[in-house]
């Protein structure tokens, strides 16, 4: 089944270019190889351009990590009814775009720079990490599981709570591994994500959500193992 892609619309193409090249210099130097002069040179543009369309550092740093975040795709069509088959193909794509995103070069990158500058007066790169990435994931994803619950698939009574619960069902203590070094088969994901997202369709779904699961699924079957590499 196909699924809408989330594209990040709040850039033009030849500025996402310009951030996914910035992005490259920071996975292969650091946040000090980010520099207007630098990235003008290795983007191919003048830095009038980069404060135009980006403003300060900050602006370009915000910026790159709502690039970053565009990645992970989640529904975002209004006014369609979401069936059973598709929030379960939504939530796949999410998951597994969540995955792959957090096991990147680029978002490894990000977090350990923030964590690294946590403890430094006036930094605000933790603050924008999560304000301009994790949040807008986190705001779109749960505009997904509150369209499931408005369509009579899933019932929860915090979105918030049920939101955490999927999280950490996709992720479980993988980040944290991943950012200790310990890299996962990112072959596995696509697996992962789909037994994430049963266990969470398990616990929210809707009657009409379990009478299209897997017999040896119902409630009391055993659920396979999703905390694997």
């Amino acid at each position: 089944m196909s699924s809408d892609t989330s594209q990040n619309t709040e850039f033009t193409p030849r500025q996402n270019a310009v951030l996914a090249e910035a992005l490259r210099l920071l996975v292969e130097g650091g946040d000090k190889a980010v520099t207007t002069a630098g990235l003008a040179r290795a983007a191919n543009c003048s830095k009038e351009s980069l404060y135009k369309w980006f403003g300060d550092r900050d602006g370009l740093l915000s910026a790159m990590i709502s690039y970053q975040a565009s990645k992970v795709r989640t529904f975002e069509r209004p006014g369609e009814r979401l069936t059973a088959a598709s929030l379960t193909d939504h939530l796949e794509i999410f998951a597994k775009d969540l995955l792959e995103v957090l096991a990147g070069d680029v978002s490894l990158a990000l977090n350990r720079l923030a964590i690294g500058q946590s403890s430094r007066d006036g930094s605000k790169f933790g603050t924008l990490l999560l304000e301009r990435g994790r949040r807008q994931i986190d705001r779109r994803a749960r505009a997904l599981i509150e369209a499931g619950q408005r369509d009579g698939l899933l019932r929860f009574n915090d979105g918030e709570e049920a939101y955490r619960t999927l999280y950490g069902l996709i992720v479980s203590d993988l980040h944290v591994r991943m950012l200790l070094g310990d890299m996962p088969q990112t072959t596995s994901f696509g697996s992962r994500a789909s037994k994430a997202v049963h266990a969470f369709l398990m616990l929210y779904g809707t009657d009409r959500v379990l009478a299209g699961l897997d017999g040896a699924s119902r409630p009391g079957a055993p659920i396979n193992n999703i905390h694997h590499n």
